[in-house]
């Protein structure tokens, strides 16, 4: 008996004794390291994933659209409503009769959901290219329900490469948009007038048929002229490289030419601005001190006759609060 014991004790001191290694390891440096950078990455994609969900834009309804009657289009995916549109009324823009009946019909077709073309406005500065874009918008929703209001929407010219993600937000929006980008031009090297002639046509998806695009520029064909003649001394084929880029003014179906006014009408812009914040001025003196004030400028433009008028009722201390 006492040797029995004997051998189960030297038996179960063994079987301590190789255990006793693999509870008592510890984890090298190296190990550590790798899991500490792990957990940091996980943290990081985490946080990039909250910023990214609270950057998104929400969702696009007609509460959203309903909001205001106009926004403005930023590339990072917002649109931003504009409560009070800085304009002037439809019946102040001389001289631009012809332009004026022909943009508004055009918005009247599109707005009663009937085939309309995307228009340029171009020509002389200020001459009230931008002013009738934004005259003719309101002129159609005077008297028209929130429903079927139209909308405005502005992208600046820096941000046209984006415009075919506004695209896609408008698309399937239920309400009709104007899309309106003010002095567009092309200057250089600049390829983001692809992004626009895709949009105009030519696209796959093509113009979403609840929007229509109007523009204005002081250039009918949005480039210089001496990017034209560039293009045409340096192009191994002139005329295709040319063609190219002067194809996008062709892509507008809807061509409005601005020239210069004439002194009549200069004159009349002024006489219609002062009937209009009544101020008042005996006509031979207001023809003068207009006339002067144009020639000091060095030219008669829309511009030029709004500019004289706030000279003349801010020294005649007339606010002009119905602009």
């Amino acid at each position: 008996m006492p040797k029995k014991a004997q051998k189960t004790t030297k038996k179960a001191a063994p079987k301590a004794s190789t255990k006793a290694p693999a509870k008592t390891a510890t984890k090298r440096p190296s190990d550590q390291m790798n899991g500490d950078t792990a957990e940091r990455i996980a943290d990081a994609l985490e946080t990039i994933a909250r910023h990214l969900a609270v950057a998104s834009p929400a969702p696009d309804t007609a509460e959203s659209f309903g909001s205001a009657d106009a926004f403005v289009w930023h590339p990072d995916g917002r649109l931003a409503p504009v409560p009070r549109v800085s304009r002037v009324e439809i019946d102040l823009l001389k001289g631009i009769d012809r332009m004026r009946d022909i943009l508004i019909e055009n918005t009247e077709r599109f707005a009663g959901g009937l085939p309309a073309n995307n228009a340029l406005l171009w020509g002389a500065r200020g001459m009230g290219k931008s002013s009738l874009v934004k005259a003719a918008h309101a002129s159609i929703n005077l008297d028209r329900k929130p429903a079927d209001r139209l909308k405005l929407i502005e992208i600046h010219r820096e941000d046209i490469e984006s415009l075919p993600g506004l695209m896609d937000r408008l698309r399937s929006a239920p309400f009709r948009f104007i899309v309106f980008c003010d002095d567009l031009s092309f200057d250089g090297n600049d390829a983001s007038y692809k992004s626009l002639k895709a949009v105009l046509e030519g696209g796959i998806e093509g113009r979403p048929d609840n929007v229509i695009l109007y523009a204005t520029s002081n250039r009918r064909h949005l480039l210089a002229r001496e990017m034209i003649e560039n293009e045409r001394s340096t192009a191994i084929n002139p005329g295709e490289a040319v063609e190219e880029k002067v194809s996008l003014s062709d892509r507008f179906g809807l061509w409005l030419g601005f020239h210069r006014c004439s002194q009549d009408e200069y004159l009349a812009m002024v006489r219609g601005y002062c009937g209009h914040y009544g101020i008042k001025v005996a006509d031979e003196e207001l023809e003068r001190e207009a006339l002067e004030w144009s020639t000091t400028r060095g030219s008669r433009s829309g511009r030029v006759a709004w500019q004289f008028t706030q000279e003349l009722a801010g020294r005649l201390g007339v606010r002009l609060s119905g602009k």
